[in-house]
């Protein structure tokens, strides 16, 4: 009997020692959505991840990826939910997959154009677009003496860092100013020190965003959006996008919406149906942006707090999804 538990005891070591081997593997979780490299991006994918979890018990991953990844993924079925989709800069990927990704009805009314400070305007008199063709006026931006101003135009996995490049060439300015793609918070952090000095600054913007709350902010004039003026094609689409394309006048009205695969419409219609009812406000994109980049908050721990704060908002968003 004691040889037996000796044989058996080993036995058990052998498959231990076997099972140890093998990489632990982690159990999927029922949804993934994509999350955005932009501070509202960020909190709101939290907050859907949030909701989800706490009310319909579903397990949810929240990944950062870019906006081609999300449409491939959610085109796939490998993505479920996209919390920020923008229009018109994301058009061509919205007919693209059309066919495996649906829109919201809801859209979050938004601004995007090119913008500077109170204090640069009363130093360089600019305060269109226009003024952006003189290389006297853009000199007030040159920093490194190269002789071009600089001006940042986004962070390089965003379509609208393309599509702004697009309009610098076609506006011309692309000749008198050096165009820089940074991640967002350090465009941002470059504002914050261009008026805690005094200096003057020019950069891509959108609203609602927080920098419109921090600071005196005076958008430049342009000729208004003329549609037939606007041919816009992505880098994916063609590698001939630049030269290609033509965008000599203001963007189009914006707004952004959730996204979400036409495949979890089938499965779980009951998500759909609340994601379908949520309508933040630009008030409250705002606020969302001030907490990550002014106050310096994760953003999954601000989704939390503002999910809390926020119940009887998010009881309407999930009224009638129950099974």
């Amino acid at each position: 009997m004691r040889q037996r538990l000796t044989r058996l005891g080993q036995f058990a070591g052998l498959v231990l020692s076997v099972w140890m081997t093998f990489p632990a593997t982690s159990i999927a979780a029922d949804l993934v959505v994509a999350m955005p490299n932009w501070p509202s991006g960020q909190v709101t994918a939290n907050i859907i991840k949030t909701t989800l979890e706490a009310n319909m018990h579903k397990s949810v991953d929240v990944e950062e990826m870019g906006t081609m990844t999300a449409f491939a993924g959610l085109a796939s079925g490998e993505v479920d939910i996209h919390p920020e989709v923008w229009l018109p800069n994301l058009n061509s990927l919205v007919e693209k997959y059309g066919d495996k990704v649906q829109l919201a009805d809801f859209g979050v009314p938004a601004w995007q154009g090119i913008c500077t400070t109170k204090q640069t305007v009363d130093k360089t008199g600019i305060h269109a677009v226009a003024d952006l063709l003189d290389p006297k006026k853009t000199a007030a931006f040159d920093t490194d003496g190269d002789g071009q101003g600089e001006m940042w135009i986004g962070a390089e996995t965003w379509s609208s860092t393309v599509i702004e490049r697009i309009r610098a060439n076609s506006y011309g300015y692309a000749k008198t100013m050096r165009l820089l793609e940074m991640p967002e918070e350090m465009g941002m952090a470059a504002v914050d020190a261009a008026e805690a000095i005094d200096k003057p600054i020019i950069f891509a913007c959108y609203s609602p965003h927080v920098v419109f709350k921090l600071h005196d902010i005076v958008k430049l004039d342009e000729p208004a959006h003329d549609a037939s003026k606007w041919h816009v094609i992505l880098p994916a689409d063609d590698p001939d996008w630049l030269a290609k394309s033509s965008a000599p006048v203001a963007w189009d009205a914006a707004r952004f919406h959730i996204a979400y695969s036409k495949a979890l419409a089938a499965k779980s219609p009951e998500v759909t149906k609340f994601l379908e009812n949520i309508d933040f406000t630009p008030d409250e994109i705002t606020e969302m942006s001030y907490a990550v980049e002014v106050d310096r908050q994760p953003p999954a721990d601000y989704a939390k707090a503002w999910v809390g704060k926020h119940a009887d908002r998010v009881q309407k968003w999930l009224k009638g999804t129950a099974k």
